[in-house]
């Protein structure tokens, strides 16, 4: 049997495509990761391309594994000399060897969330910056965007010279990078920003990995931000070998920092470059197909292609809409429940997806009373636990003193009697001195002041110097073991809490399973290899998704997986899309909502159940919100269930002093089981009189019947509610609004309909 033998037309035209850069489109339930695969064993066993030579990236480590697996199993042994990793993990080994040219420690740990979170807390301190006003979490946020899009210190200083808010994000970067340089760390955006920026000053350096990685492959393009995209483009163009594999429709990480230009203008970049389609679904059913092409047929900014399948029958996909989310969650329960008593389904077949995860309260509390089991995917990550961190810190102190916040955060883990006074009076003496706080604690005996707090601090900076003799000498479960019995742990432990001591035992034994696990699979790593994987973990690595149980889970979560039975819930506007999706006038938001909803459809194999609820408790509201804009796309013919047809709000849907009756989002008296058409707390509106004109909209009328007119036009300067300042760059008059484009100073270019995105000239 030949190696290709199985393929369809289109994946074998992937796989065997010539030399130089290759776009693989490849739709939901396409084959994809079976195409990129066979595509690295034909290069391999066909080609003849050295392994070596060979650099495949993914997303997530379970991802890498298993193509790893997948490639040996097709041509052998040699497999293993090629690199299939994460951008991150491809980054750190780079680094690992070049760190030192940009002036770090090439022994540099890795701040995850947490740490992030407490480095800024002291930097704002330091800066006197007023953390009501300026939130540690917006600075974080507005740091890691600007890494995404390449821009250090410098750069962004330039960027935001005029906003004096981002003036202020802007010395909190500074701050922020110096005590991660101090400390010898680096946070996850600074992996990837790094090691741009060390191809970018030592060509040498790219040189040498650009003669090592002639071949690139990239699955989940889609996902790729800015820097992940400069990275691969500075690798590739040398031999433009270049081969990503990903679905512009299933591009759903806006929000963190993703590009969707990256694969939608591939041909710009590379004119020269062969184009292939994947649209053959071997998931899900002729009706689920149909009902998603539908939907996602509404974007604008995509490629066409459109899902197909050969095998016919199945059912159509069914909505239901519920008076509230109570009746919501009580049937998908009790459907749930019918088939695992019928022996049409188990609850491992089952998967619940929503939007945010505040919906899986009442559905969790159904599943309980129920006595169904089941598993919330993405809940808290196993390394993000106190316990877990703790073990972490101590053995990132272990292996690299000058981590200041981890000795922070062990100096007292157990209790050692050292007091912020005594912390403070260390933090000056190494502040003085250019020293670690570490290495300022070894020298206890010398600083003034200390008195016979120095006797504890050289019982701790002992305690590290034993620790690191079994690091030098045994495994890192024995050195996590020690850890345990030397601190006495687990008495910590009970003495916090009591009830909650043997499960957080249960979890630090877990960690010594890992790092034995670890040792086999890598016999020569070493502990500095252990933190970086353990730093690298992400939710989804470590979900057991082979229980028999229900999951629950965000449709961010879903991405990449596929259930025989797929419940989408709370599919309404306001909430699905989300309100400000819908309120900010932006397109692009609506869109990339449309394709999660899209990724959500097409997780379904044989049965696809939509709901909505009519009212909703939402931050302590008791809130009325249409039928999802999403659902009315749907075809009548595709679906089964009763779909109200969508209009636009006009005044005849209000009655003075009262909530809307289809389209509010207002409160009534709180009781989730009121009935949707029982009359309502009196409320004000949500659209106005006023705000009904500047829609189009005149009394009495359900749809404009032209758009209202602008005051302003190309090339005038205006301002957006959430986007700020902007140029107009373009207007489209259009049957019910007018399409307005515009380049906004800090968000980049917006689309946007004129009557929601209510812009103010200057």
């Amino acid at each position: 049997m030949g190696l290709t033998d199985g393929l369809n037309p289109m994946q074998l035209a992937a796989v065997t495509a010539p030399d130089g850069p290759l776009l693989i489109l490849a739709g939901a339930g396409s084959g994809k990761t079976r195409t990129l695969t066979y595509r690295i064993a034909y290069l391999i066993s066909e080609r003849k391309v050295n392994p070596y030579n060979i650099l495949a990236v993914t997303f997530t480590n379970k991802a890498a594994g298993e193509m790893r697996e997948r490639v040996e199993n097709l041509v052998g042994p040699d497999a293993r000399f090629m690199q299939v990793s994460t951008f991150h993990s491809a980054c750190m080994r780079i680094l690992r060897s070049n760190i030192s040219l940009l002036g770090y420690d090439d022994r540099f740990t890795v701040y995850d969330t947490d740490d992030q979170k407490s480095v800024m807390k002291s930097v704002c301190k330091r800066l006197n910056v007023d953390t009501k006003r300026y939130k540690e979490r917006s600075i974080l946020s507005e740091i890691s965007s600007a890494k995404n899009e390449l821009m250090g210190v410098s750069e962004y200083e330039k960027y935001v010279l005029n906003d004096f808010t981002k003036t202020v994000y802007a010395r909190c970067y500074n701050e922020y990078q110096e005590t991660l340089k101090k400390n010898g760390a680096v946070d996850f955006d600074d992996i990837i920003m790094l090691t741009v920026k060390l191809f970018r000053e030592f060509p040498e350096v790219l040189d040498k990995y650009r003669e090592r990685f002639k071949y690139i492959l990239v699955d989940e393009y889609q996902d790729t931000n800015t820097a992940q995209f400069e990275l691969i483009r500075l690798l590739a163009d040398k031999y433009r070998n270049l081969c990503v594999v990903g679905d512009d429709d299933q591009s759903i990480y806006r929000f963190r920092g993703a590009n969707i230009r990256n694969i939608l203008d591939f041909e710009e970049h590379y004119p020269e470059a062969t184009v292939i389609k994947l649209e053959q679904n071997y998931r899900s059913t002729r009706y689920i197909l149909d009902a998603a092409n539908s939907v996602i047929s509404n974007n604008t900014g995509r490629k066409d292609k459109r899902l197909w399948t050969e095998e016919e029958g199945g059912k159509k996909p069914v909505f239901t809409q519920f008076d509230t989310a109570f009746e919501e969650a009580e049937y998908i329960v009790s459907d749930i429940k019918h088939r695992k008593k019928m022996g049409t389904a188990d609850y491992g077949s089952c998967a619940v997806l929503y939007r945010t995860n505040a919906q899986s309260r009442i559905i969790e509390e159904r599943l309980i009373m129920a006595g169904i089991p089941y598993n919330v995917v993405g809940g808290i990550n196993f390394y993000s636990r106190a316990e877990i961190k703790d073990i972490l810190a101590y053995l990132k102190v272990v292996d690299l003193g000058i981590d200041d916040l981890s000795v922070r955060r062990i100096v007292n883990v157990p209790k050692r009697a050292i007091g912020n006074a005594t912390l403070e009076k260390v933090q000056d003496y190494a502040e003085a001195r250019d020293l670690s706080l570490y290495t300022a604690m070894v020298q206890a005996d010398d600083i003034p002041g200390l008195g016979k707090t120095a006797a504890k601090l050289n019982a701790f900076t002992d305690l590290i110097g034993v620790l690191r003799g079994y690091r030098d000498n045994g495994t890192i479960a024995e050195l996590i073991a020690k850890i345990i019995e030397l601190t006495d742990y687990e008495e910590y432990l009970k003495d916090l809490d009591e009830e909650k001591a043997d499960d957080r035992i249960g979890n630090v034994n877990e960690l010594v399973s890992k790092a034995v696990a670890f040792s086999e699979s890598k016999p020569d790593a070493t502990l500095s290899d252990f933190l970086e994987e353990v730093a690298l973990v992400s939710d989804l690595d470590s979900a057991d998704l082979s229980e028999q149980r229900v999951l629950l889970m965000t449709l961010h979560s879903a991405k990449g997986l596929e259930f025989p039975i797929v419940y989408l819930t709370g599919m309404e506007d306001g909430l699905f899309p989300g309100y400000l999706a819908v309120s900010s006038g932006d397109l692009e938001d609506i869109e990339e909502e449309r394709r999660l909803a899209y990724v959500g459809m097409t997780r379904a194999e044989k049965e696809l159940i939509m709901t909505c609820a009519k009212a909703r408790m939402l931050r302590g509201e008791t809130q009325f919100n249409p039928v999802s804009r999403f659902v009315t796309e749907i075809p009548s013919e595709c679906v089964e269930g009763y779909i109200p047809k969508r209009k636009r709000p006009s005044y005849d849907d209000y009655d003075e002093g009262y909530s809307r009756k289809t389209y509010s989002y207002q409160t009534i008296e709180k009781n989730p089981a009121r009935r949707a058409d029982e009359k309502v707390t009196p409320v004000k509106p949500v659209f106005s009189k006023d705000s009904f004109a500047s829609l189009g909209i005149r009394k009495g009328v359900g749809t404009a019947s032209s758009p209202a007119e602008v005051d302003y036009g190309v090339g005038d300067r205006v301002r957006h509610f959430k986007f700020g300042a902007g140029t107009v760059t373009n207007i489209v008059k259009e049957p019910r609004d007018y399409k307005v484009t515009v380049d906004f100073d800090a968000h980049g270019t917006k689309v946007m309909y004129a009557s929601f995105a209510k812009l103010v000239k200057e």
